[in-house]
């Protein structure tokens, strides 16, 4: 019996065919190298002769903006070219495909650079704008991508021998799909642990980074950087390596990634960016609640932003604004729990009649739903209505918070790191994320998570084992619909001002149900961290962006097509998704003129 060697990839993990570009594998692997080191030297001259470019490249000795960013790139294509050669300690990065993980780093760091190159020449006038470092950047980022396209692609084990013959563009999209790595070397569980620490730091870094851009350019080439990164990591083997750590410390991970999102508004120095963190978590929350009916029960909500409203508005009329018509206030926790208790209410109202409908019916009454919500909030003015809500106005002038003495509307020094009103606001809704996640958790490993799964996956055959499914999927919308009336009622104080026209079921700014429903799509159905990224995606993508918002809807719509195209299981898939959309699990069709009348002679 023979054995095989951790940290090596095996047959049954990986095969190999030949490269896009014919070159010996030895020339190509060196090549590379040279070329990611000479791109990283060139960030450290001068690409242009005057500042008026954001970002102020024309430094020598000193990185600065985009370069920064193609620096970065370069680096890590170096560092996993060189764990090509089996390098001891950096083989453990990739555990996976070796080589495709380069050619998309060197993809990455070729964007990244070029972009810049283009956009000193559109911003200045002219190539004439580029110093002898921005022709570097440029002749050694792009002789590094045509090195790594002469390294021999990396394709899954299970192509088997279609993987090797198919056509030149097919081989090189499947180089991009990931392979089961293989069987490491045991770590020592305090390793194991540094390294899930190490991750969400970094993770952390790079949602900072991505939030703290100061300007348009850097964002696009952050984002550019990020993606061929990311794909590369995980091609690399590195996301299912981590994952099988975390499940592996799976309270570990958890305490770890709150940690890292509770020390997010300590990175900040401008509130304006705390801003957006507090936006988005409160776009996460709703979309993690939306998965529980979407991702766990399989029902196709799209009026649920109308419950997010339900809990804004809810606290808006208990809040003591001066524009309430309801003249109470309560304290926080009451209005919280009054917010909740109305969307449940709402929810059980219109899933009790709604829920016997399936796929699009279901989907065009929910649609109905959330727009009569918001006209019934329009016309609710005293006019064409009882007085309520004030009609369009909404209910304006919603006081801060003020929990147990402190006023979150005001700055306060928390370790020696001043927190500003947006920043006070993201810690408290963080303390509701953590509230989501954790219900969401336990109905995923319930009984009852189990039989939504079900249900999801075929009703008819969840209806003969036994399962209620009419109770179970009232469960779900009315659990869902408490969850968003939650996030609304922190919403409502962040927002100051609470009117019909923030709960569109298509709104420029987002959280809106379209918006809502392609954050749990995007991120990955019936997963935790999947909501949550498609969200802080989705909401931190425009609020950059913003010079591109006439054109919004459309480069949505592509991104969604590119999407369901290449990655229709979402950006973090649990293994049901994964098997779904690209193992049918059928043995290949036998060659040859073999028929019915062959066969039985």
């Amino acid at each position: 019996m023979t054995t095989t060697t951790p940290q090596q990839d095996t047959p049954a993990t990986t095969q190999h065919t030949p490269p896009v570009i014919p070159l010996p594998t030895s020339a190509a692997r060196a090549a590379t190298a040279l070329g990611a080191l000479l791109t990283l030297a060139s960030t450290f001259l001068a690409w242009t002769w005057t500042a008026e470019f954001p970002g102020d490249l024309t430094v020598t000795g000193y990185p600065g903006g985009l370069q920064v960013l193609t620096l970065t790139g370069a680096l890590l294509t170096l560092v996993f070219t060189v764990s090509t050669y089996g390098v001891r300690g950096l083989s453990w990065l990739t555990p996976g495909g070796k080589s495709s993980a380069v050619l998309l780093l060197a993809l990455g760091t070729f964007a990244t650079t070029w972009y810049t190159i283009i956009a000193i020449a559109v911003e200045l006038g002219g190539l004439a704008n580029l110093e002898p470092g921005g022709w570097v950047a440029a002749v050694t980022s792009l002789l590094t991508l045509v090195a790594a396209f002469g390294l021999p692609i990396d394709v899954p084990a299970d192509a088997g021998s279609h993987g090797r013959t198919a056509p030149l563009p097919q081989r090189f999209v499947q180089a991009f799909k990931a392979p089961v790595p293989d069987k490491a070397a045991p770590l020592p569980s305090w390793f194991e642990i540094v390294i899930i620490a190490v991750s969400f730091g970094l993770g952390l870094f790079v949602f900072t980074y991505g939030i703290d851009t100061e300007y348009a350019e850097l964002f696009i080439g952050f984002l550019l950087m990020v993606g061929f990164g990311a794909t590369g990591v995980a091609r690399a083997g590195l996301n299912r390596r981590l994952a099988t750590l975390t499940a592996t410390h799976k309270n570990v991970t958890v305490t770890a990634a709150f940690v890292a999102a509770f020390a997010f508004p300590f990175t900040q120095s401008n509130d304006a960016y705390a801003t957006i963190g507090a936006n988005i978590l409160i776009f996460a929350t709703v979309a993690l609640g939306l998965n529980v009916v979407v991702g766990l029960a399989g029902l196709l909500d799209l009026g649920y932003v109308a419950f997010l409203g339900v809990g804004a508005y809810t606290a808006a009329l208990f809040s003591g604004s001066p524009s309430s018509t309801i003249g109470i206030q309560l304290p926080f926790w009451a209005a919280v729990l009054a917010g909740a208790a109305a969307s449940l209410i709402f929810g059980v109202v219109i899933g009790a009649p709604t829920l016997r409908l399936h796929g699009d019916y279901l989907a065009i009454v929910t649609l109905g739903f959330g727009e009569i919500f918001r006209i019934a909030m329009q016309n609710m003015d005293g006019a064409s209505g009882p007085d309520i809500t004030n009609g369009p106005n909404g209910i304006p002038n919603i006081p801060d918070l003020e929990l147990f003495g402190f006023n979150l509307g005001e700055p306060h020094t928390v370790l020696g790191v001043e927190l500003g009103r947006f920043s006070n606001y993201y810690l408290l809704m963080l303390f509701f994320t953590i509230i989501v996640v954790t219900v969401f958790r336990r109905s995923d490993q319930s009984r009852i998570g189990r039989a939504w799964v079900a249900i999801r996956e075929d009703e008819t055959a969840a209806r003969a084992m036994g399962i209620n499914a009419f109770r179970l999927k009232l469960l779900a919308f009315a659990l869902g619909a408490t969850l968003a009336g939650m996030a609304g009622t922190v919403q409502a104080h962040v927002t100051f001002t609470v009117t019909p026209a923030q709960y569109k079921f298509v709104e420029a700014v987002p959280p809106n149900s379209a918006f809502l429903l392609a954050a749990v799509i995007l991120g990955g159905m019936g997963t935790v961290s999947g909501p949550l990224i498609g969200a802080s995606l989705l909401y931190l993508i425009p609020a950059k962006l913003q010079f591109m918002s006439d054109y919004q809807l459309l480069l949505f719509g592509i991104a969604l097509i590119l999407l369901m195209r290449f990655r229709p299981e979402g950006l973090i898939a649990d293994r049901r998704k994964q098997l779904e959309f690209h193992e049918t699990g059928q043995l290949d069709a036998p060659k040859g003129d073999i028929g019915l009348s062959k066969a039985g002679t």
